[in-house]
């Protein structure tokens, strides 16, 4: 294959148009290095901490101008609606040479925008079924995320690993993300006020940045904690650097993902990875990932005493806790691996180099 300043020929090009560090984010700069292990990739835009080429957009204009040295067009891989807008303008406007792919996680209607955007794209890929079904066109592959299960692996003793921390109690429950209702934290909330009396041994952990805009509900949070006489067995965090969230996963019992509506789910993955097992909502993947009764239990979205009946199941039964923990373990590693994620991807970079005609100096339509 042809070189490229040492490098391979770049035939992937990474878009991330978005300043800030998002789930999108995360999940593209995990996978793209476990991929690029067969293809040249290249970014362009708002730089990720990958070892690929940045391309600014003078370069971006001229690399896109010309084929692959096989004749095919490289392929621009989107995964927001602005990175879709600027695939359309340099292939469409521009007549870059260009193919273009997008990613779709979102699980809502999408608004009259997206839509005219994604039926122009020329592969179209979900990361579940679910996610899928919300597309008015048919995806060319559903390509579910995937953790590193060697950054993301269960403490060698839990039990300690929790004692280090200097928490109270024995075990722990756990919320991980934003502090907003979208993600069920006033369920997590309500339904651990009705169960933690009952289990004294469980210390209520509450991770993820408030924003000003939700500082208001935090404060209400914490007085319905206050009124219930269990501010000692609720611990808020705040945000946390990549390194400690992994570190909560470890120590952990429980993890909540309680989201009302995800588009996938990373935080799911990561605590099972870890040897967590997890409660999930009827969203995102949570229910193509979690097996009901064997590595957590799945209830209904925005149901507070659903909730609180899942936990009391799994708060009276600490072994079951375990059990479930080291299944959950298994399931990440057998089915949801950041290399099942990028081999995934990787097969739909194939099809499309495999599959489309040499350009011979004309677009591919």
């Amino acid at each position: 294959m042809e070189q490229r300043s040492g490098r391979r020929e770049i035939e992937i090009i990474i878009p991330n148009l978005n300043p800030r560090y998002s789930g999108v984010t995360a999940a593209t700069a995990a996978v793209v290095p476990h991929q690029a292990k067969e293809f040249g990739f290249a970014q362009t835009g708002y730089a990720l901490p990958l070892d690929i080429p940045c391309i600014g957009l003078r370069e971006l204009f001229q690399l896109a101008a010309r084929p692959l040295s096989g004749g095919k067009p490289r392929v621009f891989h989107a995964r927001r609606n602005i990175e879709m807008l600027a695939g359309l303008v340099l292939k469409s406007i521009l007549h870059r040479k260009l193919h273009l792919v997008f990613t779709s996680a979102a699980q809502r209607r999408h608004s009259a925008w997206t839509r005219f955007l994604y039926r122009r794209m020329d592969t179209l890929i979900s990361t579940s079924p679910r996610s899928a079904a919300y597309l008015l066109r048919p995806v060319n592959a559903i390509v579910p995320h995937g953790v590193d299960t060697e950054i993301f692996q269960p403490a060698a003793d839990r039990s300690r690993a929790w004692a280090e921390s200097g928490a109270p109690g024995r075990y722990g429950v756990g919320i991980f993300g934003r502090v907003r209702p979208q993600k069920g934290v006033a369920e997590f909330v309500d339904a651990l006020c009705l169960v933690l009396p009952r289990y004294p041994d469980f210390t209520a952990i509450i991770t993820g940045e408030t924003t000003p805009r939700f500082a208001a509900f935090e404060a209400e949070m914490k007085r319905k904690i206050r009124g219930h006489g269990l501010e000692n067995r609720f611990l808020w965090l705040g945000k946390l650097s990549t390194e400690e969230v992994r570190k909560w996963f470890q120590r952990v019992s429980l993890t909540a993902a309680v989201s009302r509506n995800e588009g996938f789910g990373l935080t799911c993955l990561e605590a099972m990875a870890s040897g967590a097992a997890v409660v999930g909502t009827q969203t995102g993947a949570f229910d193509m990932i979690i097996r009901d009764g064997i590595d957590g239990l799945i209830v209904p979205c925005g149901d507070a005493a659903a909730l609180a009946e899942a936990f009391d199941r799994l708060l009276s039964s600490p072994d079951e806790l375990t059990r479930m923990g080291a299944s959950a373990r298994l399931r990440i590693c057998d089915s949801f691996s950041i290399q099942r994620e990028a081999e995934g991807l990787n097969a739909v970079y194939r099809d499309i180099l495999t599959r489309i005609p040499k350009l011979n100096g004309v677009q591919t339509p």
